[in-house]
């Protein structure tokens, strides 16, 4: 990212705005430059290269939950921020290497690091999981406030989102046993 170009950007559309603050917005166009370029760092990054370190397994290592991942992403159609958590859950085969947890984690950190939709963010993570570990299935559940629903348009602050995004084949009472730990640790 050109920080100038961006930053020169965000002063034609305040401009475009009629907005001039004075002092409070005289480095408001580098300030928001240099904030998008932090909150977009997910674009530098391959989710894919956190899942390449394995480690050995017992033989049939059931399900590995990881519940209470922050999720803060940006709407791709607002520019407006969303926050919420995530659980990551997976099934690998019997023999397979598992993944450090902390990588479950780092995934869903670089996709959601982008111009996003909280649906797309889900199926990426369950997508690359999948594509990458082979298991027998992986769940993400994502729920999230959207600013874009807090503070435009409909303007409802109380709205929440959940979404499910699912690979693979689990049983019925992995499901719901992965959807307790998610609501449980909100």
């Amino acid at each position: 990212m050109e920080l100038e170009d961006a930053a020169q950007a965000v002063k034609l559309l305040l401009d475009a705005l009629g907005i001039d603050e004075g002092e409070h917005t005289a480095k408001t166009p580098e300030r928001v430059a240099k904030s998008f370029k932090e909150q977009l760092w997910g674009y530098e990054a391959d989710p894919v290269d956190y899942l390449q370190t394995t480690f050995p397994a017992p033989h049939d290592p059931g399900l590995v939950i990881q519940a209470g991942i922050d999720v803060q992403s940006t709407c791709a159609h607002h520019l407006l921020p969303f926050l919420g958590h995530a659980t990551v859950a997976y099934k690998p085969m019997q023999g397979q290497r598992i993944v450090g947890l902390s990588k479950l984690t780092r995934v869903v950190y670089a996709y959601a690091a982008r111009l996003q939709v909280q649906e797309r963010i889900g199926s990426q993570v369950a997508e690359c999981i999948a594509e990458v570990l082979e298991p027998a299935g992986v769940v993400c559940l994502i729920t999230a406030e959207h600013s874009c629903m807090k503070l435009r348009g409909v303007r409802s602050p109380a709205t929440v989102t959940t979404t499910v995004a699912t690979h693979g084949h689990m049983q019925a009472h992995e499901i719901a046993l992965i959807q307790q730990l998610h609501l449980n640790v909100r």
